[in-house]
């Protein structure tokens, strides 16, 4: 008998749908996951969902078990937990970078075990908290170091959220919308708005996805300082302010992109186990700030993309 689920797919500029999924048989090494949660990473998929993906990053933009091709139709998504049906892993709750579907086949090592001190629900962040953890990486923070997050996004907030944890780090979370400071607070973290910043600093971490961030980013720095660049712009083009004090004071502007990973002696599969570990952390709730139902999305993605649903992470709940 064949089975089938049921998939999001973008569609065109700000419209999705929800169309059958049919599932092949599980292999041997296979699993049969039946979703739990999803999560949408809103800032990349609203940047697909208007279809701003350069075509020059066609490749390299693919999510692991995307189907279509940009700039649609497309099955897009990478934030996934759901139960194993069939298969290795009988009955553990497991993590995939999968797009928003009811169920799926994936080979087993596709799939990691979520640890038992992690709440299901918690855990469609790991693919952000596994973009922090390599932030860090390319960052290296110091003991004692000077350092800021230029947007509280979600993949600001998370980063923020670990460096928290560096001891001796005089930390801010800088964003141009007042509210994001009740994160800020919940995550442990002095939150500050740009012109309110301290400078001086030894590092900053840029997420905000917009010039005025970047050139906030540079403002802040102290001579010899570093911007690591976290942020995917697509298509847009970005005026980076390169002159005043750019040379004089030997600043640094570098990329951290997920897509490697920093540490030549870490493998995918082992950061992605890490940024499980690491959400055993209650102050990650924070970060997931709305939720629907999976039947909701094709409602929800272009109010989410528009800024009239403000949110940091929406969480798609399969359960109801």
């Amino acid at each position: 008998m064949t089975r089938v689920g049921r998939a999001l797919w973008f569609t065109g500029s700000g419209k999705s749908e929800i169309r059958s999924a049919e599932l092949p048989e599980p292999g041997p090494g296979d699993v049969l996951v039946r979703t739990l949660f999803s999560g949408v990473s809103r800032g990349t998929e609203a940047l697909v969902l208007r279809g701003g993906v350069p075509e020059s990053q066609h490749a390299v933009m693919r999510a692991p078990f995307q189907d279509g091709e940009f700039p649609w139709p497309v099955k897009y998504g990478y934030l996934n937990v759901g139960v194993v049906e069939e298969g290795p892993l009988l009955g553990r709750t497991v993590f995939c970078l999968h797009p928003h579907q009811t169920h799926y086949v994936v080979p087993v090592d596709a799939v990691t075990p979520v640890p038992d001190d992690v709440p299901a629900g918690r855990a469609v962040l790991a693919g952000t908290v596994e973009t922090a953890v390599n932030a860090l990486w390319d960052a290296r923070p110091r003991v004692g170091d000077r350092v800021a997050v230029v947007g509280a996004g979600m993949v600001g907030c998370a980063v923020a959220a670990l460096l928290r944890r560096v001891p001796g780090v005089r930390l801010e979370l800088v964003d141009t919308d007042p509210a994001r400071a009740a994160v800020a607070e919940a995550l442990g973290v002095p939150f500050a708005l740009p012109d309110d910043a301290r400078g001086d600093l030894d590092l900053v971490l840029h997420a905000s996805a917009t010039g005025a961030g970047l050139a906030t980013s540079l403002r802040l720095l102290a001579a010899e300082g570093e911007v690591v660049e976290l942020s995917w712009y697509g298509d847009r083009p970005v005026s980076v302010p390169l002159g005043e004090a750019f040379h004089s004071r030997r600043l640094r502007l570098r990329a951290s992109q997920v897509g490697t990973v920093a540490r030549p002696d870490r493998t995918y599969a082992e950061r992605m186990a890490l940024a499980l570990e690491l959400l055993a952390d209650p102050a990650f709730d924070a970060l997931i700030t709305g939720e629907s139902r999976f039947d909701e999305l094709p409602d929800v993605l272009p109010r989410l993309a528009s800024g009239e649903l403000p949110a940091l992470c929406h969480r798609v709940d399969y359960r109801r």
